[in-house]
């Protein structure tokens, strides 16, 4: 007899709005333990990488921002603030696509996304509410994954995955979902081929995009505007844990028939 699946997703409130140096490990904790949840093994943790960014003080205040030429020159053909056009080409191995009101570049990370993911929503610089403020991407998103994992990982016991996550458009698509930019102790990419199908015959090409599947599955509770639910937790996922990182998703640019 075929067994059901479930995977439960549970969004945590009570996170606050983080600062710079927040301990994230500890006020997901509490969370956890609002909620009366324990970490097991194979429970899965996502995080918004904007509380992350915060935490690890990636904030920019645009009036510190000195625009170049090219920064110029891009925000006379967008329509947008020199100095954000400025912060976007820092954080950008290149520009591909422009048009009023948009930027679609390559991130350093090596993902494309509307304006280098530096974000103006929902962002304010500590104590200041007057300043012109945007929040960068982390700075390493693995690194800061796996700082959460290792962690949460000792002082519960359990052995988890950690997925931090933005919410990006589609080429083809209207909408945003939530994708994964940081990975740690998660099957990124789950490589199916050589799998038989129902029929016993062997996949060929199937390989399963899993951070991004729940990354858009907690993005859907978390919500995209005044929710306040930076964190989900997972219970259920039907693959086994093993290490990942960002970099698996990526397709090489040799292999990308729309650039």
């Amino acid at each position: 007899m075929t067994r059901s699946r479930q995977l439960t997703l549970t969004a945590l409130p009570g996170i606050p709005l983080i600062n710079q140096g927040d301990d994230l490990a500890a006020l997901i904790e509490q969370a956890l333990a609002g909620e009366s949840l324990s970490l097991l093994d194979g429970d899965v943790l996502v995080v918004t990488s904007k509380i992350v960014a915060k935490a690890e003080g990636r904030l920019v205040e645009l009036s510190g921002v000195q625009p170049s030429a090219e920064a110029r020159s891009l925000a006379a053909e967008t329509g947008k603030d020199p100095r954000l056009v400025e912060v976007i080409l820092r954080e950008s191995r290149g520009v591909l696509r422009k048009r009023p009101g948009l930027i679609i570049a390559e991130h350093r990370l090596g993902f494309i996304c509307a304006n280098a993911g530096v974000d103006h929503s929902n962002v304010r610089g500590e104590g200041d509410t007057s300043g012109d403020w945007v929040l960068l991407l982390p700075e390493s998103p693995d690194a800061s994954a796996s700082a959460l994992r290792d962690r949460l990982e000792h002082e519960s016991g359990a052995r988890i995955g950690v997925l931090i996550i933005d919410s990006h458009g589609r080429a083809w698509r209207h909408g945003t979902v939530g994708i994964a930019i940081g990975v740690a102790g998660f099957p990124a990419l789950v490589d199916l081929r050589g799998e038989p199908d129902l029929f016993s015959e062997p996949l060929r090409v199937t390989q399963v995009g899993l951070a991004d599947e729940i990354a858009a599955a907690a993005s859907a509770v978390m919500g995209q505007a005044d929710e306040g639910y930076p964190v989900v937790h997972v219970r259920g996922l039907p693959y086994e844990l093993q290490e990942g990182s960002l970099g698996e998703l990526l397709r090489p640019e040799e292999q990308d028939l729309f650039r």
